[in-house]
């Protein structure tokens, strides 16, 4: 399957990974469409909320370190420029919260110049910042 086939799934907003994706699990199972690895295996089903997705993070020390764990475990490789297919760091507008406008760091798949990522609404490609950590798929 190519990219852009991948993208145009109907993905499925779910936290954790079961019966549909969230930011990372929808870059997770790019890599399985990729690799037939999954680097989120161990996470689908653990959490079911933004919550339990903040906790998760938390405990693996932010987006990049858990990112990073999960790809170099599978023999991905640090990357300074990324790719189509690439599994990149971008930052993106999440919602919005008491402070205002919510502008975190997700995963995201590199895109030709634009990056795929998960929405509540499904995948949307469109340019997004790019943090300056990425990977390439093994």
């Amino acid at each position: 399957m190519t990219l852009e086939e991948y993208i145009r799934l109907p993905h499925r907003w779910r936290w954790g990974g079961m019966g549909g994706d969230d930011c990372t699990t929808f870059c997770a199972g790019w890599v399985v469409e990729a690799t037939g690895k999954d680097p989120a295996a161990d996470l689908r089903g653990t959490y079911f909320d933004a919550a339990g997705a903040e906790a998760v993070l938390r405990a693996a020390g932010g987006v990049e370190s858990l990112a990073g764990a999960k790809l170099m475990a599978l023999g991905f490789r640090r990357v300074t420029e990324p790719q189509d297919g690439d599994i990149g760091i971008i930052r993106a507008l999440t919602g919005f919260d008491a402070d205002g406008l919510a502008v975190k760091d997700i995963p995201g798949i590199k895109f030709g110049p634009l990056w795929a990522v998960m929405s509540a609404r499904g995948p949307m490609v469109k340019k997004l910042d790019w943090t300056g950590v990425a990977w390439r798929i093994a």
